[in-house]
């Protein structure tokens, strides 16, 4: 078994307080990481370092974690370009443009919708995004809905299955029938390609009553639970999410100090979207709140075509220090345990031994980079599963 010294790392953000300085990000100076098989075996300060079988210097650079992008949207056709400069001229946003990507996806062919999410699965790799969660939501048809889930199969186990997305137009007069189409045959067909489970639940797609049904039917497919919750408005998707015992509440702008309160009882991650509020000029979640409730916090692009088509998390990160009043510590900390936290998941998302070797070398002495340097491409090389990606 082959093993690569990582050295002359310049600070290691770890994620795993224990293995560092204590903090949430377990920063360690002047470092060195060992990756076997695919995995990390040691951490800890360079000088300490066991011999390897090949060595990366890294010329006292930072390393972090890759980042753990856990919600994005990424099979679809067409372009909405129109829709966002109709908004920026200020249109507001209304989520009535999903039904144009529905027929634009419908329309196309299973290579053309795999060539665009490749694209865009290599985008975010670019920028260091090393997991991520696809979901489905613009086929909204038993044989779309599944196709969308078998491309988005080629790049990701974290696939979510979001047929509830919003009612199609075939179905506008009858939005009972459809929920039992998605809850029913619809599962039945996207289950075994899905590791979750969304609803949409907002004024104009799905109420709670509804969320519940299909969020039920999904956990009965041994489907975890995953809610988009009160992005336009307050409404009872956090509730929901709290109920069913779902892994996350996705967008959270809208919130009462209940609302909080029950996300942190309940332990559902609070995943923040803010390249969302900044494409349709919608306010900010306020994150230092949910945190000063007990509230874990995720950071993700919600990469999509109408209100967020963007694959870059140091922007994600950029914009919650900026705008939602994260510390540059807190943001990256969201993006990378946060976003693991919200899939549920201990192997990625930090760099501690028997984790994955997904990790990032920044072209910068420090995490807050990322924050300082808006829109700069700091990730000078990338690694997954201890193979250079990028």
């Amino acid at each position: 078994m082959s093993t690569t010294l990582f050295d002359r790392i310049g600070q290691l953000v770890t994620c795993a307080p224990e293995l560092g300085d204590g903090s949430p990000l377990g920063l360690v100076g002047e470092a060195a990481l060992v990756v076997e098989e695919g995995r990390v075996a040691w951490v800890g300060a360079a000088a300490g370092a066991p011999a390897a079988d090949e060595r990366v210097a890294v010329g006292g650079r930072c390393v972090l974690p890759g980042f753990v992008d856990s919600h994005a949207h990424l099979v679809f056709a067409g372009d909405r370009s129109e829709e966002f400069a109709a908004r920026m001229a200020g249109r507001r946003y209304t989520a009535g443009g999903i039904a144009r990507t529905v027929a634009a996806t419908r329309a196309a062919d299973t290579e053309t919708l795999a060539s665009v999410t490749a694209r865009l699965v290599d985008e975010m790799a670019r920028q260091g995004t090393t997991t991520v969660e696809i979901k489905s939501g613009y086929g909204l048809s038993v044989e779309h809905e599944a196709r969308c889930l078998a491309v988005a199969r080629r790049h990701t186990d974290e696939t979510t299955f979001l047929g509830a997305h919003v009612v199609p137009p075939e179905h506008a007069g009858d939005p009972d029938g459809y929920v039992a189409l998605v809850a029913g045959p619809m599962l039945e067909a996207c289950a075994p390609l899905a590791r979750w489970v969304d609803v949409f639940v907002e004024q104009g797609a799905f109420d709670a009553d509804q969320a519940r049904a299909v969020l039920r039917a999904g956990a009965a497919h041994g489907l975890g639970a995953r809610v988009h919750a009160n992005q336009l408005g307050p409404g009872p998707g956090v509730r929901v999410a709290c109920e069913v015992g779902a892994a996350s509440a996705d967008h959270c702008t809208h919130l009462d100090d209940g609302d909080a309160a029950a996300l942190a009882d309940a332990g559902v991650v609070a995943t923040l979207l803010p390249a969302a509020e900044f494409s349709t000029r919608s306010p900010y979640p306020d994150a230092r709140r949910l945190l000063d409730a007990g509230v874990v916090v995720a950071l993700a692009t919600d990469c999509n075509p109408g209100s967020s088509y963007t694959t870059s998390m140091p922007f994600a990160i950029a914009l919650a220090v900026r705008e939602m009043g994260l510390s540059p510590a807190e943001a990256v900390w969201a993006a990378t345990a946060g976003g693991a936290r919200a899939l549920r998941r201990d192997d990625v998302g930090t760099l501690r031994p028997g984790a994955a070797a997904d990790l990032v070398v920044l072209d910068a002495p420090s995490h807050v980079h990322l924050a300082y340097r808006p829109g700069v491409p700091l990730a000078a090389a990338v690694w997954r599963g201890g193979r250079r990606i990028h």
